[in-house]
């Protein structure tokens, strides 16, 4: 059965964001056609593993918490309906917050001021899925996002 994910990163001059669901694949794009990147996520036994454009993802379940990376982004998020977690390293990341409410599902990643908050609309996706496909959008089309600092 094939379900939708969509919504928007960012508010008015943010980025659609579009996966389709069938079984345990993830497909779909984050921002337009010029400007965007292709998701294409399996969610496995351990964990979830794919890609986002050229950059892969590869995230585990450890401790209750899944953890890995996106690209070159350290990732940890923890929850299933309200989801909090961060991607990153401590000095130059962002925490996320989300909450499921049905359907839907709204969140933030980063600050109230600098960050971007995301809206989507679930299907009957959980809201840990959610949050992680608005974190890869967000990985892919952000700048700020994919640069790897270097100490």
């Amino acid at each position: 059965m094939e379900d939708l994910i969509k919504g928007r990163l960012g508010g008015a001059d943010g980025y659609d964001i579009r996966c389709t669901i069938d079984g345990d694949t993830i497909r779909g794009r984050a921002g337009g056609k010029l400007h965007g990147k292709d998701i294409d996520l399996e969610i496995t036994e351990r964990g979830v593993q794919g890609s986002v454009g050229n950059d892969p993802v590869k995230i585990e379940l450890d401790g209750g918490e899944l953890k890995g990376n996106v690209g070159s982004q350290k990732l940890t998020l923890r929850g299933v309906d309200r989801v909090t977690g961060f991607m990153g390293e401590p000095i130059v990341g962002w925490n996320v917050v989300a909450q499921q409410n049905g359907e839907h599902l709204s969140g933030q990643l980063g600050s109230t001021v600098l960050g971007r908050p995301f809206e989507l609309e679930l299907g009957s996706a959980p809201g840990w899925v959610g949050t992680l496909v608005a974190l890869v959008a967000f990985y892919a089309l952000e700048p700020r996002a994919s640069v790897s600092v270097s100490r």
